[in-house]
């Protein structure tokens, strides 16, 4: 069998008219892969394709069969389209989210809790994935996260979405934020009459891009564990000793308003 006709098997087996019909078609599709794989892609494939001009003369079945992958592999890198992440319904592009969320009940009074929760200056006093959460104002504050090694400092600014008083605080971080934040907690009576039930669901998106991935290799992990630990961690503070301690003042801004009040 000469190289002609391996070559004219393969076509078929391959059906490669349906072949240029599917990459036609995805020509127009958005880009699903990141940078760093496309680059090792185009890697990939020049490789593949160089070792199959060796290849082919003394393997053609085995050589066109490596061409043909290399070549898919170098138009996966120059267009950043895959079509395997595209059936599995699959987005390169976006880096993973962090997403957390826990219910457990603590034993103190929900107005209590929720109180210590709306104060967000507290959160670092028993979440150790933030270095500090400064309020601006009763809606506005700026936020610092932890990271092992201080290998990236991360900070950006939030603000409360949403509140109902002793029942309900959300909160997200501002458009254009190095890290898109995201948290809520529900407070509700415990069914046995004692104590305060809590649902908290916190969320970390790093950007897109690059530098987003890097982030989200940062922020996944060991970084996901600590923040779930952190979540946890809130039923051991208010229940415990450290608790005891803390000052139960009303917050700068509470002070602001009142004197804003005055002259109203």
């Amino acid at each position: 069998m000469n190289l002609e006709n391996i070559t004219d098997r393969l076509k078929d087996n391959l059906n490669m008219s349906s072949l240029r019909e599917n990459i036609g078609s995805i020509q127009s599709e958005k880009p699903n892969v990141d940078l760093t794989e496309r680059i090792l892609s185009v890697m990939g494939g020049v490789f593949l394709t160089y070792k199959s001009l060796k290849t082919l003369k003394n393997h053609p079945f085995i050589g066109v069969q490596e061409a043909i992958a290399g070549g898919l592999l170098i138009y996966r890198g120059a267009t950043g389209f895959c079509p395997v992440y595209n059936a599995l319904d699959q987005d390169g592009t976006d880096p993973a989210a962090v997403n957390i969320t826990e219910t457990f009940i603590v034993d103190r009074p929900r107005e209590e809790v929720y109180k210590f929760w709306r104060r967000l200056e507290n959160l670092p006093r028993f979440m150790k994935h933030l270095a500090s959460v400064d309020e601006y104002d009763r809606k506005n504050s700026h936020w610092r996260a932890n990271l092992p090694g201080e290998i990236l400092k991360l900070n950006w600014n939030a603000e409360i979405t949403r509140e109902d008083e002793n029942n309900y605080i959300g909160w997200q971080s501002v458009e254009g934020s190095m890290v898109e934040n995201a948290g809520k907690v529900t407070f509700h009576d415990a069914i046995n009459g004692s104590g305060t039930e809590l649902t908290v669901d916190i969320s970390y998106f790093p950007p897109a891009g690059s530098l987003g991935q890097g982030i989200a290799r940062l922020l996944n992990g060991v970084f996901e564990k600590a923040v779930r630990e952190d979540v946890t961690n809130f039923k051991h503070y208010i229940e415990g000793e450290e608790y005891k301690t803390y000052e139960h003042k009303p917050a700068l801004w509470d002070h602001v308003e009142d004197v804003v009040n005055t002259f109203k």
